[in-house]
């Protein structure tokens, strides 16, 4: 009786050519995937700039960017210079999350309660999706540096992937009032009520202490930036108590301070996508985990992926928002 059957080597050609079918699939699974992701990371972009536009007709300006990273956002001081808490901790109640925004009211604006810091800690470690991308990391609780100022004692928050375009002031956020002062919960609202809080110079969108309206964008709100993807050393996305990132150590409702807010200068702060050991401690650049560009919402609430090699002196006119100097799109 004959027998059928296959050879070792007819086998062995089979299970080679299958693996090279595998080796080619693979790479467009995870390109396919990617781009998944960066259509996600684009609609959270989208996102923050419709809740961005909208603060600013319910408001007259764009969101602020907060006192100072020790303090995560209070409801009963409402929006602009007065608001504490970050650009994105303002945006809450124009993204459908106005509950997370309320948490911690106790109707008393001269002093921080119990109910303000228990509230304040649940809103810190409560994940909301739209402030992570998803090519980085999820949406849920990362380490942090314990401030305890206006929150229950806590070592993990909800951390954020974007940050306000501060301009292009390399001189650092809160310049004229020293740590001793913002520290002090009296001392910062009676700054924020005299308006007698330093001047930063800061010529982005969103500045400590307030933001600017849609009438002082004179470059064009289609030509100015307003929210974007930060850089991250890819060590700092879970950093532990060990190691961590300075300008990532924070709430994402955190104060103005560079967790949540960027600049943009044409020489020591382009754009770069996130790089093993580059600037780990401590970054103010734009930038993300996408190859070749990264994400950012236009002050008009245009979401546009900018090159990394964008030509410095292009990327510092677009976070000026009144440099008086033209300036297209790459």
């Amino acid at each position: 009786m004959k027998r059928y059957g296959f050879t070792l080597v007819e086998l062995l050609v089979v299970i080679a050519i299958i693996g090279m079918l595998v080796g080619l699939l693979l790479p467009a699974v995870q390109q396919a995937r990617e781009a998944a992701r960066g259509m996600q990371c684009s609609n959270n972009l989208k996102q923050m700039g419709i809740a961005s536009l909208n603060h600013e007709s319910t408001v007259k300006t764009y969101p602020a960017g907060g006192w100072y990273f020790y303090w995560k956002g209070d409801p009963d001081l409402g929006f602009g210079y007065m608001q504490p808490g970050s650009w994105a901790y303002s945006i809450l109640p124009f993204i459908e999350q106005d509950a997370i925004f309320q948490l911690g009211s106790d109707r008393d604006v001269n002093q921080i309660s119990g109910t303000q810091k228990t509230g304040t800690k649940t809103r810190c470690q409560t994940p909301v999706n739209v402030f992570n991308c998803p090519s980085r990391r999820t949406a849920k609780l990362y380490y942090m540096r314990d401030y305890g100022k206006d929150c229950d004692s806590m070592t993990e928050c909800v951390k954020g992937d974007y940050a306000a375009s501060f301009g292009t002031n390399t001189t650092g956020f809160n310049n004229g009032m020293n740590q001793s002062t913002n520290s002090n919960w009296s001392s910062s609202l009676t700054c924020a009520k005299n308006k007698t809080w330093y001047d930063p110079k800061a010529n982005g969108v969103s500045f400590d202490y307030g933001a600017a309206r849609i009438g002082e964008i004179r470059d064009g709100t289609s030509n100015t930036y307003l929210i974007g993807e930060k850089y991250l050393a890819p060590e700092a996305y879970e950093s532990t108590s060990s190691s961590f990132c300075y300008t990532d150590d924070i709430s994402v409702y955190g104060g103005c301070d560079g967790d949540n807010m960027r600049v943009s200068t044409k020489d020591s702060r382009l754009p770069m996508q996130d790089r093993s050991q580059y600037e780990v401690g401590t970054s103010y650049r734009f930038g993300s985990s996408h190859a070749g560009a990264f994400g950012m919402v236009m002050c008009d609430g245009s979401v546009q992926r900018i090159s990394y090699s964008i030509d410095g002196e292009t990327h510092e006119r677009l976070a000026n928002r009144a440099d008086g100097q033209p300036v297209t799109l790459p």
